[in-house]
């Protein structure tokens, strides 16, 4: 019995030895502890990493209307004569309000008689760049309305009692963002040309940008020109 006994406890022990040790696994961390983790590393990481919050952009001006860019001026014709070297061109030296007058060059010719420029108001683009026609330089632009087809022309006219020289503007429209003329239009960016077709007459003669009246100090420019276009 004890040889028996002595038997089971030998294998016991023996099967005791064989056995595997259990394995002490950790216990996963879970989400709470995780994310505690990564905050402890940003909150240690370099202050550089933090960039501080962009201040919006500041909101872009409104663009000024291309008619604000014209410099159009009530002027007074000294005097006028025929350009000596072509038929169709006036050469008028006009007073608009400045230290000397300008020389201006207008092809009027086939429409206005020579004794009618004489002395005579009218409306001028003061800020085109210089240009030499048919050798003589042109240091503005004498407005005029005609009819559709071209065939009559007359002079757009500043209101009686218009000082020499002061500007004619476009009011009416509050919208309209407005500000001062340019010294002088880049003719790359064609401001002229860009507004010529909402420059008109109405039925009655009044001179036009859209619905805007053109306007001096003692009233509104007119032409004997009705529904015409101005240039």
């Amino acid at each position: 019995k004890k040889g028996a006994e002595g038997k089971e406890k030998k294998g016991e022990s023996k099967k005791a030895a064989e056995a595997p040790e259990a394995k002490t696994e950790k216990p996963a961390a879970g989400p709470s502890e995780e994310a505690g983790g990564k905050k402890e590393k940003k909150k240690g990481g370099d202050p550089k990493e933090k960039a501080a919050p962009k201040a919006p952009p500041a909101p872009a001006a409104p663009e000024t209307s291309d008619i604000s860019k014209l410099n159009i001026r009530v002027g007074r014709i000294i005097k006028a004569w025929k350009h000596p070297d072509a038929d169709s061109l006036y050469v008028e030296e006009i007073d608009l309000g400045e230290d000397k007058p300008r020389t201006v060059v207008s092809g009027l010719v086939k429409f206005i008689p020579l004794e009618e420029m004489q002395n005579r108001m009218v409306c001028c683009l003061a800020n085109l760049p210089p240009a030499k026609m048919r050798g003589i330089l042109s240091q503005a632009m004498v407005l005029a309305a005609s009819n559709e087809d071209h065939t009559q022309v007359a002079l757009v006219a500043p209101p009686v009692g218009a000082k020499v020289g002061e500007r004619v503007v476009f009011e009416g429209d509050e919208a309209l963002p407005w500000g001062d003329p340019e010294e002088q239009l880049n003719p790359k960016k064609k401001t002229f040309d860009k507004v010529a077709p909402d420059l008109h007459t109405d039925a009655n003669g009044v001179a036009h940008y859209k619905s805007l009246p053109f306007r001096a100090s003692t009233g509104v420019c007119i032409s004997t020109i009705p529904n015409g276009s101005i240039k």
